[in-house]
């Protein structure tokens, strides 16, 4: 259990309570001490203060799949041009064309309509997947397995938080970045010339239950966002240090209903809570010292309050979760990463099959 010691206090416009983290010791289990042949759980978890790479996540010699590259221009865009009214480009520059990064493992089957992983930031964690993929697709059956899925890393529009191309993509409460990925990304890697050489009959997934995103901090929160409102498209969710707090625009047309942006998830509206159960498996993470603020005080009142109850939420709901809170840790460190990633993934795909 995580019990929280609690203060009212303002984030930017909302009267909220301030959580900080006071962990129980001895009553949650960590990832790190599952033993490698045993499936990850749901539920609450705590890892650190002292961390190490999961084996699974380091190049072990297998048969290695393809890396893809190639790029978008923005002005092409149908839905993220680069122009939004809500932008200051002067301040937060806007990228002209986003990268697209694309693995396909080994265990690929030519032809065979593959799972795919969205990466929010990417190329971002690729690497670790890359060799999850590469070690958990081969050898023996056991269940630290995963599907031979594609991963599509997509690069951000550029900037970060209000009035940015990145927070525009991210922290808006709707369905228009679901609708991009859906509708633009996923039909350019399909048509990819490179891929096409490579892979003649190359198909990607449209069940929704082989669909998974994952991002960390706002991408973290774009990775709840897409699913939650279109459930028909992607269902599995991974969020690392989520930003579950207002960082929408104030002047998007969604600030109509989401007055809070993703603080609404468990605060106000809580919409969690009160929204009929959807058909999602939900990953979320949150480190002690998360968000990168120097004062502890406010990075307890912003994010890990908001993982806390985020994930609170879940279980309150009835959902499939797991929850991580990393001690002795920042935001989106690459040791949360090295030491969770494999477990997260298994259990996110946990009860996939292709159709």
């Amino acid at each position: 259990m995580i019990w929280t010691a609690c203060r009212r206090g303002w984030i930017g416009t909302a009267w909220t309570l301030g959580c900080g983290v006071v962990v129980a010791a001895g009553l949650l289990a960590t990832a790190a001490a599952a033993e490698p042949s045993t499936a990850p759980t749901g539920g609450h978890h705590v890892v650190g203060p002292e961390y190490q790479i999961d084996p699974a996540l380091t190049d072990q010699g297998r048969p290695k799949g393809r890396q893809f590259e190639f790029s978008m221009p923005l002005a092409q865009s149908r839905i993220f041009r680069g122009d939004d009214s809500t932008l200051e480009p002067a301040k937060k520059p806007v990228r002209k064309e986003r990268r697209i990064f694309v693995y396909i493992p080994a265990a690929y089957r030519d032809g065979t309509p593959a799972p795919v992983l969205i990466v929010h930031d990417g190329p971002g964690p690729l690497p670790l997947i890359r060799n999850a993929l590469d070690n958990l697709t081969a050898g023996p059956e056991s269940v630290r397995r995963l599907p031979a899925f594609v991963v599509v890393a997509v690069e951000n529009g550029g900037s970060d938080s209000k009035n940015s191309q990145r927070g525009l993509e991210y922290d808006t409460m709707s369905d228009r970045l679901a609708r991009f990925i859906e509708g633009e990304v996923l039909p350019a890697v399909a048509q990819n010339p490179e891929i096409r050489a490579a892979y003649p009959k190359f198909a990607l997934t449209r069940d929704p239950e082989g669909r998974a995103v994952m991002g960390c901090s706002s991408g973290g929160a774009a990775a709840l966002s897409m699913a939650w409102f279109r459930p028909d498209l992607f269902r599995r969710v991974i969020a690392y240090s989520g930003t579950f707090v207002d960082q929408q625009d104030d002047d998007a047309p969604e600030e109509a209903m989401f007055p809070f942006g993703a603080w609404e998830y468990h605060s106000s509206k809580r919409l969690i809570e009160t929204t009929d159960r959807k058909p999602l498996r939900i990953f979320t993470h949150v480190s002690e010292n998360d968000n990168g603020a120097k004062n502890p005080e406010e990075s307890h009142r912003n994010w890990v309050m908001a993982g806390e109850r985020t994930a609170a939420a879940l279980k309150a709901k009835g959902y499939p979760y797991r929850y991580v809170f990393s001690r002795a840790s920042g935001h989106c460190e690459s040791k949360i990463y090295e030491q969770t990633l494999a477990d997260t993934l298994m259990w996110v795909w946990q009860g996939y099959e292709s159709r």
